[in-house]
């Protein structure tokens, strides 16, 4: 696999919207990057992410932001426990409301220790954080029918609630693997880097042209 700095840009395919990531994956993964979104209300959300040589998520920073509204989270593990933190500026559920849209809830997660056996984190939207554990895993190069049950840390957008939720990731041979979470699923195409070519419903990789 190579291990070069890359600049990977996704056309969001469910709803009008985009995401830029800058990543480096020479140890583990660093990658910063921001996605805008038209719905359930138009937001800009720029994130920073940081992995162990593992491949383990050590660190998550978000931060959202639309119209009249601001919130930010941070996951950070250390010691085998999570820290959670987040606040806020505005009201969001306001904006949503005058939208028709329902309430948000709150930013972050009252208990931290509900994601005492997480290793992985997700941010919603993102095609970038299914690499996490793909990488994590070797679903790149497992024999296909290779199932994984894993618990993450999912981060909502644009309310920045974090959720702790059960995924199911299987190899399907070379450059592809299924996802599964909640009654959702999805058969996922990859690079040789393990980074989403094409998620149905969700994204599509962009190319120069």
């Amino acid at each position: 696999m190579s291990t070069t700095r890359k600049s990977l840009l996704w056309t969001r395919s469910d709803t009008a919207g985009a995401e830029h990531a800058v990543v480096d994956d020479s140890s583990g993964l660093t990658a910063y990057g921001t996605q805008i979104a038209a719905d359930p209300v138009p937001y800009t959300c720029r994130y920073q992410v940081a992995t162990d040589s593992e491949w383990v998520s050590v660190r998550l920073e978000v931060e959202v932001e639309g119209a009249g509204w601001r919130r930010s989270v941070r996951l950070e593990r250390a010691t085998g426990r999570w820290r959670v933190t987040a606040a806020e500026q505005g009201d969001l559920d306001a904006v949503l409301s005058a939208a028709g849209r329902p309430p948000a809830g709150l930013p972050g997660l009252e208990d931290p220790d509900r994601l005492a056996d997480t290793l992985d984190v997700d941010l919603g939207g993102s095609p970038l954080f299914n690499t996490l554990p793909v990488r994590r895993l070797g679903l790149t190069t497992a024999p296909a029918d290779t199932t994984h049950r894993i618990d993450v840390a999912w981060v909502l957008l644009p309310s920045l609630t974090v959720l702790p939720a059960e995924q199911v990731y299987t190899g399907l041979g070379p450059h592809r693997f299924r996802y599964a979470s909640d009654g959702f699923s999805a058969e996922v195409d990859v690079d040789q880097d393990g980074y989403v070519q094409h998620y149905p419903g969700l994204a599509e990789r962009g190319t120069p042209r």
